[in-house]
C-alpha cells in the first residue's frame, strides 16, 4: 500500500496551521468562547411570543381577539368543589362554595370571578349536581400570575382543609402551568447534569486516559456554551424557542464529542503505528479532519430542512443546531489539533487500568468476528440485515401523530390530579374552543346569531357546558368559549372542532353579513399545526435528501455511495419510527417506561427525528467511508479497503454511538411522554445505525458491489472534487506496529 502523502485539503491545512500556531489557536478559541458569552449576555435571547405562535385559522382568531383589545395571554383558573353525597342545591354544599368565593374575593389579583350560582351560569353546575366550577382570571400575564399564584392556591387549599368531606381543587393555566414548568425545567437540568458525567465515563473507558477523555468533552462543552450565547444574535430576527438551550446541549454534546473522538482516536492510532507526533497529527487532520468537515456540512444541511416546516419552533431549532454543529466542527479543525500538538504523548497521561485486550488500530475483537462473518457471506448478511430493518419499520406504516394533551402529563403530580378532576366533572371545560366573532356586537342580528351558536353547539352533542361569552371593550368582537367533547387533542375533539367550523358556525354566525369569525383554542391550534406539518413535511424530506445526495456525490465522486447512504439512512429512520409506534402508540413499553399511551406519537417528533437522525447517522457513514476511500486511493482493492476501513473504525464508531445512546437515553427517564419518545427514538436509531447498518449492511453491500461503489457516470466527471489532494511531499511513515491499546 502506498504511503499517505501530505494533504492539501482544507481540513489538513487548518490542522497544519493550528499545530504550527497552537498558542494563537488555543487562546483564540478561549477568547471566542468568552466573547460569545459576553456578547450573548449583553444582547439577550429573544424568545418566541407564545401568544403569536399559532398558525392557520387559530392564528387568524388570535389576531381578531388581540386587535379588539382582549389579552391573548389572559390566564384562567378553575376551582372544583365536589361532593360524593351532597348536591349543589343543598345548604352545606353552598356553604363550601361560599367560603371558596369569599377566600378568592379577598385576593386583589383575582378578577372576573364567576360563581356557579349567578344567573346564567347554570353550566358551571354538573348534570349530576355533585360538582360545581368556580372560574376566575388572575391579573397580568402568565409570568405575572405564576409569581403570586401559590398564594391563591394556598387559600383554596385552606378551604379544602376546613371542609375535609369535600374536594376543593384548583387547576388552571397559571397554577398547573407553573407546577409543570418547574418539574420540566428541573428534569431538563437533571438530564443535562447526568449526561455530562456519563459521557466522561464512556470516554474514560474509550481512551483509558483522563487527559484523552477530557479533550472531547471540554471541546464539546465550550462549543455548546458559545453557541447558546451566540444564539442571542439571530434571535433578534428569528425568535428562539424556550427549549433552544436544551436542544443545543443535546446536539452539541453529541456531535462535539463525536468529531473530537474521531480526530483524537485517529491521531493516537497513527502514533501507535509508529509515526512521529507531527506525522500522526498530519494524518489525522488529512483524514478524520476531512471526514469531520464533510459530516458537519451534511448535518447542517439536514438541520436546515427544518426551515421548510414554516413553524417558528422548528426554525429556531434549525438555527441553533446548525450553529452548534458549525462551532463544534470549527473547534475540531482548529483548537483540537493545536491542543494535540501541545500535549503530544501527554494525551495518554493519567492512565486507567486496561480491561481485556483489543486488536490493533482500535478495532474490537467482537466487531472483527462480526465483520469477518459478514464479508464471508455478504449476500446472506445484506438480506438478513435489510430484512430485520424492514420488519422493524413495518409498524411505521400505522404511524399516527397526535398533539400531546393532558394524557402526556405525569399523573402523580397533585396539580395534574386537580386538572383531571376538573376535566372529569366538566369535559372540555378547562380547554374550551374559543370562537372569535368580529362585527357590531350591539346589532340584534349578531346577538341572535351568537345565541343560536351556543344552542346549536349544545344540541349537536359536540359541545358541553359551561358555554359563555365576553364582549371586547370597544364592542367590535365577541369571543365565545365552547368546551368540546373529547380529550382536547384526540380524534373525538378534532371531529367536534370540524363540526363547529364547517357546520355550526356557517349555519349561525356565518349567515350575518359583514361578520368575520375564526376558531382558536388548544384543540384548534393543535389541529392547524398538525395540518401545516403534514403539508410541509414533503418539502423538508426532499430538501434534506437532495442536498445530502449532492454533497456526498461531490465528496466521494461516486453516484452509488450517496444513493446507498440515503437508502440505508431511510431504513434506519424507518426502523426507529417503527419502534416508536410499537412502544408508544401501541403501548408495548407502557409498564416498563411508566406512561399512558395516547394512541399516537407526538406530532412534532417525526420531522424532528428525521432531520436529527439523518444528520447524525451521516457522522458514522462519512467517517467509515472516508477511511475506506483512503485505503482504496492508496492502492488497496475495494474488498480489502472495505475490510481495513471498517475494522479500523469499528471501535471509535461503537464508542461514539455509546455516547449518543446514553446521552439521548437520559431523556427517556423524564416523566413527560414527549421527552420519553424523543429519548427512545434517538437512542434506538443511533444504536440501530451503528450496529445493523454500519457493521453489517454497509460492508456487505460494499463487498457485493466491489468497484461499482466508486462508479461515476462520464457525464458527471466535471463535478468538483472534495477528496483530499496530495502533493509530492511524503509524510514519513513507519511500518505499522501492532501495539496493545
Amino acid at each position: 500500500m502506498s504511503p499517505l502523502k501530505q494533504s492539501t485539503n482544507i481540513a489538513a491545512r487548518m490542522g497544519r496551521w493550528s499545530a504550527r500556531h497552537r498558542k494563537t489557536a488555543i487562546f483564540g478559541w478561549l477568547a471566542f468562547v468568552v466573547a460569545s458569552v459576553v456578547i450573548g449576555g449583553m444582547i439577550g435571547m429573544k424568545t418566541i411570543d407564545q401568544n403569536d405562535a399559532n398558525v392557520g385559522e387559530a392564528r387568524k382568531a388570535d389576531h381578531i381577539i388581540r386587535d379588539a383589545g382582549f389579552k391573548l395571554d389572559e390566564q384562567m383558573e378553575y376551582v372544583l368543589v365536589q361532593s360524593k353525597t351532597a348536591t349543589a342545591d343543598q345548604p352545606a354544599f353552598k356553604t363550601v362554595v361560599g367560603d371558596t368565593l369569599t377566600k378568592l374575593e379577598s385576593y386583589p389579583k383575582v378578577s372576573k370571578l364567576r360563581s356557579p350560582y349567578t344567573k346564567g351560569n347554570d353550566g358551571q353546575i354538573s348534570p349530576d349536581g355533585h360538582s360545581v366550577l368556580i372560574q376566575f382570571s388572575p391579573k397580568g400575564s402568565y409570568d405575572d400570575a405564576v409569581a403570586y399564584i401559590d398564594t391563591i392556591t394556598a387559600g383554596t387549599a385552606a378551604v379544602q382543609k376546613a371542609h375535609p368531606d369535600y374536594l376543593v381543587a384548583e387547576a388552571g393555566s397559571a397554577s398547573t402551568g407553573k407546577a409543570l414548568d418547574d418539574m420540566f425545567n428541573s428534569q431538563l437540568a437533571r438530564a443535562g447534569l447526568i449526561s455530562i458525567p456519563i459521557t466522561l465515563l464512556i470516554l474514560l473507558l474509550v481512551f483509558r486516559s483522563l487527559v484523552g477523555a477530557l479533550i472531547p468533552l471540554l471541546l464539546a462543552l465550550t462549543a455548546v456554551f458559545a453557541t447558546i450565547s451566540l444564539a442571542a444574535i439571530p434571535s433578534q430576527i428569528v425568535p428562539m424557542d424556550q427549549a433552544i438551550s436544551e436542544v443545543i446541549l443535546l446536539i452539541g454534546l453529541a456531535v462535539g464529542v463525536d468529531y473530537s473522538l474521531f480526530y483524537v482516536k485517529r491521531e493516537r492510532d497513527e502514533r501507535r503505528s509508529g509515526k512521529s507526533e507531527s506525522a500522526a497529527l498530519e494524518a489525522a487532520a488529512a483524514t478524520s479532519g476531512r471526514a469531520v468537515l464533510i459530516s458537519g456540512a451534511t448535518v447542517m444541511i439536514a438541520m436546515a430542512g427544518m426551515f421548510f416546516s414554516g413553524d417558528k419552533t422548528f426554525m429556531s431549532f434549525a438555527i441553533g443546531t446548525m450553529m452548534v454543529v458549525a462551532v463544534a466542527m470549527i473547534g475540531s479543525l482548529t483548537v483540537l489539533p493545536a491542543t494535540l500538538s501541545w500535549l503530544g504523548d501527554r494525551v495518554d497521561k493519567v492512565r486507567l487500568p486496561s480491561f481485556g485486550r483489543k486488536q490493533g488500530n482500535g478495532e474490537g475483537r467482537f466487531w472483527g468476528v462480526v465483520l469477518g462473518a459478514v464479508l464471508r457471506r455478504p449476500l446472506v448478511s445484506a438480506i438478513a440485515a435489510a430484512s430485520v430493518l424492514v420488519v422493524m419499520a413495518l409498524p411505521a406504516l400505522k404511524l399516527h401523530t397526535t398533539q400531546s394533551g393532558f394524557d402526556a402529563l405525569p399523573k402523580s403530580m397533585k396539580e395534574v390530579q386537580s386538572l383531571n378532576a376538573v376535566r372529569d366533572a366538566f369535559p372540555g371545560g378547562a380547554t374550551p374552543a374559543v370562537v372569535a366573532i368580529k362585527g357590531d356586537t350591539s346589532d340584534p342580528k349578531v346577538q341572535a346569531a351568537v345565541s343560536d351558536l351556543e344552542k346549536q353547539a349544545l344540541a349537536s352533542g359536540k359541545a358541553k357546558d359551561p358555554i359563555y361569552s365576553e364582549v371586547s371593550p370597544d364592542g367590535s368582537v365577541v369571543r365565545v368559549f365552547i368546551p368540546l367533547v373529547g380529550e382536547g387533542t384526540d380524534n373525538v375533539s378534532n371531529d367536534a372542532l370540524t363540526t363547529l367550523r364547517k357546520e355550526i358556525l356557517p349555519a349561525t354566525v356565518g349567515k350575518v353579513s359583514g361578520v368575520e369569525y375564526a376558531v382558536t383554542g388548544d384543540t384548534a391550534s393543535s389541529k392547524d399545526w398538525n395540518d401545516m406539518m403534514k403539508s410541509s413535511a414533503p418539502y423538508v424530506f426532499l430538501f434534506v435528501l437532495s442536498f445530502a445526495f449532492l454533497l456526498l456525490l461531490v465528496s466521494f465522486h461516486s453516484i452509488v455511495i450517496p444513493i446507498k447512504a440515503i437508502v440505508m439512512n431511510l431504513l434506519s429512520v424507518g426502523a426507529a419510527y417503527g419502534l416508536l409506534v410499537a412502544i408508544f402508540q401501541w403501548g408495548w413499553g407502557s409498564s416498563v417506561l411508566d406512561f399512558q399511551k395516547n394512541g399516537g406519537i407526538a406530532s412534532w417528533l417525526p420531522m424532528f427525528l428525521f432531520v436529527i437522525l439523518f444528520g447524525l447517522s451521516m457522522d458514522y457513514h462519512v467517517f467509515i467511508l472516508s477511511r475506506v476511500k483512503e485505503y482504496f486511493d492508496r492502492g488497496m482493492s475495494t474488498e480489502k479497503a472495505v475490510e481495513a476501513g471498517i475494522r479500523s473504525t469499528a471501535g471509535v464508531v461503537t464508542s461514539a454511538a455509546v455516547v449518543m445512546v446514553f446521552v439521548f437515553g437520559v431523556f427517556a427517564t423524564m416523566p413527560i411522554v414527549d421527552m420519553k419518545e424523543m429519548g427512545i427514538g434517538l437512542a434506538a436509531a443511533v444504536l440501530i445505525d451503528a450496529t445493523i447498518v454500519r457493521a453489517v449492511l454497509l460492508p456487505a453491500t460494499m463487498k457485493l458491489l466491489g468497484d461499482w461503489n466508486w462508479y461515476l457516470p462520464t457525464w458527471l466527471e466535471w463535478l468538483p472534487s472534495l477528496e483530499h489532494q496530495t502533493d509530492d511531499v511524503p509524510v514519513v511513515e513507519a511500518e505499522p506496529a501492532r501495539l496493545a491499546a
